[in-house]
């Protein structure tokens, strides 16, 4: 790898080695979003009820967060390049499978396919990057990798709007999925020819019964908020919730005893020792829990209350998208400069922008497309000040040594807490629009995402006391 950064030719190459595993990293990012302009349509056609739809996007994130630690080590012991074909390949095929979709269940299913090879091909990206530029053009490449990772939002949403609208072929709302195949195989055929063998590396190992253990826990953890609405609140579902949290419990003990057996856990056990580092990652967690329950909120509101049309809906969040690109890129600068305050002021005008979007609410009977879109720039930009230098001042509480372990960790908190967040919020957002209205469950919404992300920032002023 370093000899074929050091020839002429072979430098120009890895900008193509580049592009091709940036792109599968957007078709990720997009595929995030997309599929959430498209709901509404799902549900409409699939008769899916509204667990099923909240589940949709909550288990494609807890089988990412779970397996993505797996899916690195995996390109550690095979090798990268095999590992992200094979990911890109599966994610491909999945995403085909949920076009085809015929049920909610269905549907769901496809969807924990897609998030499992997800987690094999996405590790790959950064392992590519970090290999690949180890000289001055490294700052430049995450540079291209970050502005990639924001224009995948406002693609996505923009995306989504424009292919349900359009009806290509009348596939409607599968659309959004099949669009997948054509590029992952464009990327599989760029890989094969143009991405390099990396030596393995001796002695690593998994820890496939770590990521079960941790899988079924979550899954018990955040099954009974999904499915609760429509279960009508059974009282067995809050010992399936405590049992799941017993589960956990019981996968931090089992990592111990796989360290003291001389195995590799899927943590890093005395990362969780790290003061530093473990309020870092409170700040990650809630931070991310108000993250994508807060789209899925706003489209389901538009949508289905406001019957804002699926193009103008994603139409509404393309400001908010490019507001954030914006904001990260004078984020990372204003950063280094004056640290984790500008993470607490991002979070400061997120709530602005949370509380301006209440007022609108209840002020205005039927608040219209444009109106949102304003105001869903502040929160857009607050949210951009926050999330682009977030991980690198959490992990920069990491030692060396322990930076990939650390990126593991954070990438599955972030990942758990943004299902957590479907979860809970969405919960909550159905709840309460059973009892009162639509309205009322949009302002409760707004309020738990106040109050998340409050809690983030009050992470962030501990984890601020302790670094300086």
């Amino acid at each position: 790898m370093h000899q074929m950064v050091s020839s002429g030719v072979e430098s120009s190459r890895r900008w193509w080695v580049l592009a091709t595993v940036v792109a599968a990293q957007f078709m990720f990012g997009v595929d995030a979003f997309v599929v959430n302009v498209a709901l509404p349509t799902i549900a409409a056609e699939l008769h899916a009820t509204p667990a099923q739809i909240e589940s949709v996007v909550a288990i494609y994130l807890i089988a990412y967060a779970t397996l993505v630690v797996t899916g690195g080590r995996l390109g550690d012991i095979f090798g990268i390049k095999p590992v992200f074909i094979t990911g890109v390949a599966g994610f491909t095929l999945t995403s085909l499978w949920c076009g085809l979709a015929q049920s909610g269940p269905e549907l769901i299913l496809a969807r924990l396919a897609q998030g499992a090879t997800a987690a094999l091909m996405v590790p790959q990206v950064l392992a590519t990057l970090h290999l690949l530029f180890p000289d001055d053009a490294r700052s430049r490449a995450f540079g291209i990798y970050g502005i990639v990772l924001g224009l995948a939002g406002a693609a996505g949403f923009l995306l989504g709007g424009v292919l349900v609208t359009l009806d290509l072929a009348s596939l409607g709302w599968r659309a959004v999925f099949f669009v997948n195949v054509p590029c992952g195989a464009l990327i599989i055929a760029a890989a094969l020819r143009i991405v390099p063998q990396v030596p393995r590396r001796a002695g690593v190992r998994l820890d496939i019964l770590g990521a079960c253990v941790l899988f079924i826990g979550l899954l018990c953890l955040m099954g009974p908020l999904l499915f609760g609405h429509d279960l009508h609140w059974a009282p067995w579902l809050w010992p399936v919730m405590a049992s799941g949290g017993g589960i956990i419990a019981g996968f931090i003990r089992l990592e111990h005893a796989v360290a003291r057996r001389g195995g590799m856990p899927l943590i890093d056990l005395a990362l969780l020792e790290d003061r530093a580092f473990m309020r870092g990652l409170g700040a990650a967690f809630w931070f991310f829990f108000a993250n994508l329950s807060f789209y899925l909120v706003m489209t389901i509101y538009m949508q289905m209350i406001l019957q804002v049309p699926p193009l103008q809906a994603g139409m509404v969040f393309l400001p908010l998208a490019l507001t954030f690109v914006v904001a990260s890129r004078h984020a990372a600068s204003r950063a280094r400069h004056r640290g984790m305050m500008v993470l607490i002021e991002g979070c400061a005008l997120q709530i602005v922008g949370l509380a301006a979007l209440a007022l609108t609410a209840t002020i205005v009977p039927v608040p219209g497309a444009s109106a949102f879109a304003a105001l869903l720039m502040i929160f857009g930009y607050g949210q951009g000040m926050v999330m682009a230098p977030l991980s690198s001042i959490v992990l920069a509480t990491v030692k060396p040594a322990s930076a990939g372990a650390g990126s593991g960790i954070y990438g599955t908190v972030a990942q758990v807490a943004n299902a957590a967040g479907v979860a809970a919020i969405g919960a909550a957002y159905f709840a309460a629009e059973s009892v009162w209205h639509a309205r009322v469950a949009f302002n409760v919404s707004l309020s738990l995402f106040a109050m998340s992300i409050v809690t983030s920032a009050v992470f962030l002023s501990l984890l601020r006391r302790v670094t300086n």
